[in-house]
């Protein structure tokens, strides 16, 4: 079937297109028998078909005596493929593209198919859906990009309520999509989901007082080095270390194995040895050392801890009295009472389930510190003090409450948990995370530790990709940038699962007004793109070097997109293509101010 009037056309006698007049590079330059600019065929598709081939190109101009076309791609036994091999004879005569054809680069029609996604409609052909193969959407990482006010947020929340609300009887149940919402602009665009059966939202807020959400959060002890350098604002690999046995010092301490006292004392007796060795002055070994035991002490080592000898005790303190020829004259004797608290080995049998607060940590953090010897030294001190200063911050605020939990989970069972809701423990597939609450700063410290947690557990399943989990980052240039973390750590968490995530089933869908401000090796991973009208010249060229289907026509209407219109291209589309995003509903918190109703009302 032919579509279009082009069939009225022909019954006049008025046939459009005319002989070809010039190739140039992938353009076609043909008659134009009408003699009318009529530019309302500017977007159709046509074919120039030959003998067993078919090549397909796109109306791009049009005047009263020529028509250019793009050339796009080929049919070849019945199937569409990008690029082209074989330019047309110049005696070929181009007709409007097929019913038939058209499927072809639009993409399937048919939606009672679960494998065919819908993306939004056609502004060229009425009547005519853009849909693409759902895994070649969504098994690949994606990024939605556009100015503000083009749309881009509404354009979101439709492509997800796409997946879920025109599911049919086909309902993704088994899926896990995670929501950062930086505004809290989507908080209730998903409500819907609900009452669609086997569907679930889940809300989770940043704001500790809200009451119809959960409050998110993650227990302390499910924290990594790599977490606690994040949280920290670690800027040396050097401080690393001084996190891993704060780590293993608090799983010591807060066990229940007696020995964790004697690991304490084990800590602050070589300390103590080490200073009273360290070749200064009395007056220096004894100022630091009472220092050190003002604040590091046990029941058994301390300033009052007796030390005996044959007829009469001293307290630890008064050992450390210095006599007139300016000695410690009773060095020998806490060196013999320091040295029967060093064990040679300590071997503490941990259990599996411990649970402690930053609190603990914080605690640990401090043996840890002078087990290293960073009393000690003064440089070292300067620079890693602040872990305790800034870990001190944390649990003196409201950002302590999202590090609390009230028991003890598995990573596996916190993540399993994090997409459960009812008594019955129901899957959830969709979760937002209202992060309006909090600062920028420490947004992006949850955001990657989140990140870390998914993918960590989808890299650890047994059966692999059983488990997939879509991240899904609004604002995505304010998290995901080329910061230090790969200097600090060896690697950028969302590098890293842009680059090995998607085996696994963990996804990335990055939502960014800023694509130039965004970390280029993750965007450099994404393998589909919704772009929304785009101004800034930077950023246009990026787009442009992401697809080499992207031309300098294509560009120019990018810029002159209406609100709600997109151009997708990537591995899930044929060729790129101009999509109309019918809005959603409900709608998300995103809608321009209305200057004219609050002035005036």
């Amino acid at each position: 079937f032919l579509i279009f009037d082009i069939l009225i056309m022909k019954n006049k006698g008025d046939i459009m297109f005319g002989n070809i007049i010039k190739f140039e590079k992938s353009k076609i330059y043909v008659e134009n028998i009408k003699k009318i600019a009529d530019t309302n065929y500017i977007g159709f598709h046509v074919v120039f078909e030959e003998p067993n081939h078919k090549t397909v190109g796109e109306i791009t101009e049009i005047n009263k005596d020529v028509i250019g076309i793009q050339l796009i791609g080929e049919i070849v036994d019945g199937i569409f493929a990008n690029g082209v091999m074989k330019k047309p004879g110049m005696n070929t005569i181009a007709r409007i593209i097929y019913k038939s054809e058209l499927e072809l680069i639009l993409g399937n029609q048919d939606l009672s198919n679960r494998s065919n996604l819908l993306i939004g409609s056609s502004p060229i052909y009425k009547d005519y859906i853009i849909t693409s193969n759902i895994n070649e959407f969504f098994a690949n990482h994606f990024a939605v990009i556009g100015n503000t006010g083009s749309g881009k947020s509404c354009g979101l929340s439709r492509l997800i309520q796409n997946v879920f609300f025109t599911a049919n009887n086909n309902i993704p149940i088994n899926a896990h999509m995670c929501l950062f919402d930086v505004y809290g602009e989507y908080y209730n665009t998903f409500d819907e989901m609900d009452k669609f059966v086997g569907l679930h939202f889940k809300k989770y807020t940043t704001e500790i007082r809200f009451g119809d959400a959960n409050l998110l959060t993650i227990p302390a002890y499910l924290l990594t080095v790599d977490d606690l350098a994040i949280l920290l604002g670690v800027k040396d690999s050097s401080q690393l270390p001084i996190l891993s046995k704060s780590l293993e010092l608090v799983r010591i301490f807060c066990s229940n194995d007696p020995k964790s006292v004697d690991y304490k004392n084990d800590i602050i007796a070589k300390t103590v040895l080490d200073i009273l060795s360290s070749g200064k002055n009395s007056t220096q070994i004894r100022d630091q050392v009472i220092s050190i035991l003002t604040t590091y002490h046990t029941e058994a080592i301390n300033l009052d801890s007796k030390i005996r000898q044959p007829g009469y005790e001293r307290t630890l303190r008064q050992c450390l009295n210095i006599d007139d020829q300016g000695k410690i004259n009773a060095l020998a004797l806490v060196i013999n009472f320091l040295q029967t608290y060093v064990k040679v080995d300590l071997d503490i049998d941990l259990d599996e389930n411990i649970t402690y607060t930053l609190s603990d940590l914080y605690y640990a953090l401090e043996f840890a510190l002078i087990s290293e010897g960073i009393l000690t030294s003064e440089s070292a001190f300067d620079k890693n003090n602040i872990l305790k200063s800034r870990l001190q911050s944390i649990i003196n605020s409201d950002r302590n409450e999202f590090f609390k939990f009230d028991r003890y989970m598995s990573r596996a069972e916190f993540v399993e948990d994090f997409f459960k809701t009812g008594p019955h423990g129901e899957n959830v597939q969709l979760v937002d995370i209202n992060l309006s609450f909090i600062e920028d700063s420490f947004a992006k410290c949850l955001t990657k530790i989140f990140s870390r947690v998914f993918f960590e557990h989808t890299t650890s399943l047994q059966d692999r990709g059983s488990f997939p989990i879509h991240i899904v980052l609004e604002e995505a240039h304010r998290y995901v940038q080329n910061d230090s973390d790969i200097n600090v750590l060896g690697y950028n968490i969302f590098d890293r699962i842009t680059k090995e995530g998607r085996k696994y089933g963990t996804i990335l869908g990055f939502v960014t007004q800023r694509p130039n401000e965004l970390s280029k090796t993750a965007l450099s991973q994404c393998s589909n793109f919704v772009v929304f009208r785009l101004f800034y010249p930077e950023d246009l060229e990026i787009v442009k070097g992401i697809s080499s289907n992207v031309t300098d026509e294509t560009l120019e209407k990018i810029k002159t997109l209406k609100p709600g219109m997109g151009l997708v291209f990537g591995t899930a589309f044929k060729v790129p293509l101009l999509v109309k995003f019918p809005l959603p509903n409900p709608m998300p918190i995103s809608t321009s101010i209305k200057i004219d109703k609050v002035w005036y009302q």
